[in-house]
């Protein structure tokens, strides 16, 4: 009996011996080694903290300090290392285009009020802003809206010089081309959620040489407005006297029962 338990405990002390060794060669186990996380170069840019509307002054509650990756930032965005104070300074300039929530903001897209009108600070420099009268079928129904494109097109009556008594005839033509919708009515921006304005005025953004061109066309018949697609911005148009080519086409205009041929100016 004496034997067996010196036996025993003999195996218990090895066992407990060989599981302290394994333990021990667990812990001497190389640890797997993290790379740290490159960091890179960040830098606080000014940007728009909700919409900013076309023509809407800034507020302080409209900017923010955004932390950007500095090899992404532009070098017109405004950095907070180099201009600390710009939440300040351009806090009641107007936007002269619209800015998104989270869009950095450029200084290109401001202008000082300095005390003028907004229509007087969102103009180009040598641009006029010009009112004509319109109305819902001579304003493409309605869906014109401000900074869009359109084309101004000329109705007038003009009497028939080939026969006396005839029906007046009735000419139309292009005179000026891709210009910008400043304003209908008193609404220089579109509301929100809003994809009309029924209005009876409309400001075009125009040259002095256009403006005339307007004045003169708006004593002499009826305007109309076509609106153009947006894909057509940045075309390239030739100078108010040769931008519009024009074809005669004739058409039979019956009027109390008469037919009168008149040419139609495209």
């Amino acid at each position: 009996m004496y034997t067996a338990r010196i036996v025993v405990l003999i195996i218990a002390l090895g066992a407990g011996g060989i599981a302290a060794y394994l333990a021990s060669g667990s812990n001497n186990n190389k640890s797997v080694v993290v790379a740290p996380v490159a960091q890179l170069p960040t830098v606080d840019v000014l940007v728009a903290k909700s919409d900013i509307g076309l023509g809407q002054s800034v507020k302080p509650e409209d900017l923010q300090w955004q932390t950007w990756p500095a090899a992404t930032a532009s070098n017109i965005f405004i950095r907070r290392n180099e201009r600390p104070d710009a939440t300040t300074q351009i806090v009641g300039e107007i936007a002269r285009a619209p800015f998104i929530a989270g869009e950095p903001i450029r200084e290109q897209k401001l202008v000082k009020a300095d005390g003028s009108g907004f229509m007087a600070a969102i103009l180009p420099t040598g641009m006029r802003a010009v009112s004509t009268e319109i109305s819902p079928e001579t304003g493409a129904g309605g869906f014109i809206l401000p900074n869009d494109r359109v084309d101004v097109i000329l109705s007038k009556h003009e009497k028939n010089p080939d026969r006396t008594g005839a029906a007046d005839m009735v000419n139309a033509e292009i005179i000026l081309t891709n210009i910008r919708v400043l304003a209908i009515d008193q609404a220089p921006k579109e509301k929100d959620g809003q994809t009309s304005v029924v209005g009876r005025t409309v400001t075009l953004e125009l040259k002095p040489e256009q403006a005339e061109t307007l004045a003169r066309a708006r004593q002499s018949g009826t305007l109309s407005l076509a609106l153009r697609s947006i894909a057509d911005v940045n075309i390239v148009e030739s100078n108010a006297a040769d931008q519009v080519r024009r074809h005669s086409d004739s058409i039979n205009i019956v009027r109390y029962g008469v037919a009168t041929q008149t040419t139609t100016q495209k």
